[in-house]
């Protein structure tokens, strides 16, 4: 009787865990699609906000803290803070995209491109609509002077949301590099 009655609260649990899960996916999948057809800037602002907050659920209260943590650092610009909590959070949690994101933005800040490549890579690796990471992508090719490749990388972040002023800007600057001159 005891297991039964365990093992019902189990599959219970089991039972209302799984919509959740798949309603918050469902949410940030809502979001991005609302975002790519915003009308203009401020909605699209509104919008992205909203999915960088379903993206940041980790469903892990010490995971949220790491990342809380990680992110509070990177605006104080202790960097090498940030690091180590991003660093602790992507081992702790190595499918939660944001983790390997605010490692990525972290080590881009530290100047240390090639790390800071890899974990925007495992971010679009977990997450291949996350436009934060495709623009720092972006910006690490443009630093390394590989214009053709950053050009790319925005081009998809605009595709995901297209009233990012910076990315337009890049677009141009980069232009003329990447597809010459009109005659």
């Amino acid at each position: 009787m005891d297991f039964k009655s365990t093992l019902a609260a189990l599959l219970a649990t089991v039972m209302f865990s799984l919509p959740q899960g798949a309603s918050a996916e469902s949410r940030a999948a809502e979001l991005l699609q609302q975002l790519q057809s915003a009308e203009d800037s401020t909605a699209a602002a509104r919008l992205e906000s909203q999915v960088i907050d379903e993206w940041s659920k980790s469903g892990s209260p010490s995971m949220d803290l790491l990342l809380k943590r990680g992110n509070d650092a990177l605006e104080r610009g202790a960097f090498d803070e940030a690091a180590e909590h991003f660093r602790a959070l992507s081992d702790h949690a190595p499918d939660f995209a944001e983790g390997w994101h605010g490692l990525g933005l972290a080590y881009f800040q530290m100047e240390r491109l090639g790390p800071a490549m890899d974990a925007l890579e495992r971010t679009l690796a977990l997450n291949p609509h996350h436009f934060g990471a495709l623009r720092g992508v972006g910006a690490v090719h443009e630093q390394t002077g590989h214009p053709v490749l950053a050009y790319e990388a925005y081009q998809r972040v605009l595709e995901l949301r297209p009233h990012d002023e910076d990315v337009l800007s890049a677009l141009k600057r980069l232009e003329v590099e990447v597809k010459g001159v009109t005659l």
